[in-house]
């Protein structure tokens, strides 16, 4: 008698949480038609199967083969105490630092997103004060040292009544890149004001909201026919040379099939460094899913957005979009010389067989000495529209053994795809490695992205997160953690309890 067979190809264990009641729960990896699936239980809420990439081969290079090692804050904000996910704020079992800081100005925004994962809408009043950003920014600075990326943001940060301060105050630190994430509708209608931005030139990038070209796609995401403001602002930022990256939030079924499109229209614009897509994050404001949410029909992969990319586009191979090595399953990237409005990708002036080698460290050869640490510093999340040239330059002089093109910020034009993790994703040893970070309001904690829109934003660590810390740990306190300052090489225990 032959022995049963499990449908599917068993690949890895997992701690996931569950998407309805949040708690822990044990999980497995596994490979079946093609793609890969997450199969959990709640013991309260049952079975769940989750899609978590369409293309296995991909996926097994984010683990096996886009791994470096990690780099670590200079001080921990809290203590591993109830365990990952309820003690974020850099914790000691956190694996990467915040390549890319965000700093959330506002809740208060002129537009009422259907998908927005922090629920800002023109209801929404609050500002952060000035003195509270100041502490969130120190905090930046002390975990950082320098700070390679901060994102000034919302809420729409164009909207607190002291911006331009607040761009005084992130200048006046060691931070080496800023980004101003925004809708565009100040840039677009207001006079002046894109003026001012352009004071702000060197090392500063706009992340612009750029969506869709449908009216009816733009409603389903933004609530708003943004089409004209879209433009308007492109028209003043182009005329600026303000350096700008186009931000597309990616739905199925809604603007899916536009990708190769505005990658298209984004070479175009002399002021566009790049695009970054994103796919809808379960968290948050989630209108348009009347029916329920159903993680396999509704969520959005990274791999599916990258297979989108390649049908839709004549400019990348499968070669030239790959895993970023600091958080591989969350991050793609593909890099590509902007030339008279066309694009020749990475792999058009070096080798694929090398960039792979580089990726596997089986380089051995003395001539490229070098070339590995050069690809992993190229594919980083941590680098300004200057910092990508620069590294490219130097990638591709160690690939050709000094010949390589000297390139300006305006010569480089970079894809990348950011999936972030939510409730249904959720997997531990993926949680510990991302590198998005949010600085918390409190000025004390520093919060890895998707796990703040999962348990930390607004009233959800009091309201869902305190009553998990308490089933975690019976009896002890469950409020926020104390701040506490663990350098680099320090032996105190990150596992005991704190009463």
């Amino acid at each position: 008698m032959n022995a049963p067979v499990r449908p599917y190809q068993f690949y890895d264990i997992a701690v996931s949480i569950c998407s309805t009641c949040l708690r822990r729960v044990d999980a497995k990896i596994v490979f079946q038609e093609g793609c890969v699936w997450m199969l959990k239980r709640c013991s309260e809420h049952g079975a769940e199967r989750v899609l978590i990439a369409d293309d296995i081969d991909y996926y097994k290079l984010c683990r096996e083969v886009y791994v470096k090692e990690p780099e670590q804050v200079r001080q921990y904000n809290t203590l591993s105490h109830y365990g990952c996910p309820y003690d974020c704020g850099i914790c000691p079992d956190h694996e990467q630092h915040g390549c890319n800081l965000l700093l959330e100005v506002t809740d208060s925004c002129n537009l009422r997103c259907p998908t927005c994962y922090a629920e800002s809408a023109p209801e929404r009043k609050t500002h952060r004060s000035l003195a509270q950003i100041e502490k969130m920014l120190d905090l930046a600075v002390a975990n950082e040292g320098t700070v390679e990326i901060l994102q000034v943001s919302g809420g729409e940060p164009t909207l607190h009544p002291q911006f331009f301060e607040i761009l005084d105050m992130v200048r006046a630190r060691p931070i080496k890149h800023m980004m101003l994430n925004t809708n565009g509708l100040r840039i677009a209608n207001e006079k002046g004001f894109a003026e001012r931005l352009k004071e702000y030139e060197d090392d500063f990038e706009v992340y612009l909201q750029f969506d869709s070209f449908k009216r009816s796609a733009l409603m389903d995401l933004r609530g708003a026919d943004l089409r004209a403001i879209r433009e308007k602002a492109l028209d003043k930022l182009n005329s600026l040379g303000i350096s700008t990256t186009l931000v597309v939030t990616v739905k199925r079924g809604v603007n899916d099939g536009e990708l190769g499109a505005i990658i298209e229209y984004a070479q175009k614009q002399p002021c566009v460094r790049g695009v970054t897509f994103q796919p809808v994050q379960a968290a948050g404001r989630l209108e348009g899913y009347e029916n329920g949410f159903d993680p396999g029909r509704d969520r959005l992969t990274l791999t599916e957005v990258r297979r989108n990319i390649l049908r839709q586009s004549d400019t990348f191979s499968p070669e030239d979009i790959i895993p970023v090595p600091c958080h591989a399953d969350s991050v793609s990237m593909a890099y590509a010389l902007k030339k008279k409005g066309k694009l020749l990708p990475l792999t058009g002036f070096i080798e694929p067989k090398m960039l792979m080698e580089a990726a596997r460290n089986t380089i051995s050869y003395e001539a490229e000495t070098g070339l590995r640490e050069k690809f992993f510093d190229l594919f980083s999340t941590r680098h300004s529209s200057v910092g990508q040239a620069s590294a490219l330059e130097e990638l591709s002089s160690v690939a050709n053994h000094g010949a390589g093109e000297k390139l300006k910020k305006e010569d480089v034009f970079r894809v990348l795809i950011i999936q972030f993790i939510d409730a249904y994703s959720f997997d531990l040893r993926s949680i510990r490695k991302t590198c998005v970070h949010i600085l918390h309001p409190d000025g004390e904690r520093v919060i890895p992205f998707d796990t703040y829109n999962m348990l930390y934003r607004d009233d959800l660590e009091e309201r869902v997160l305190k009553p998990l810390r308490a089933e975690r740990v019976p009896g002890k306190k469950a409020g926020p953690l104390p701040l506490v300052q663990l350098g680099r090489g320090e032996k105190k225990s990150s596992t005991a309890l704190v009463d």
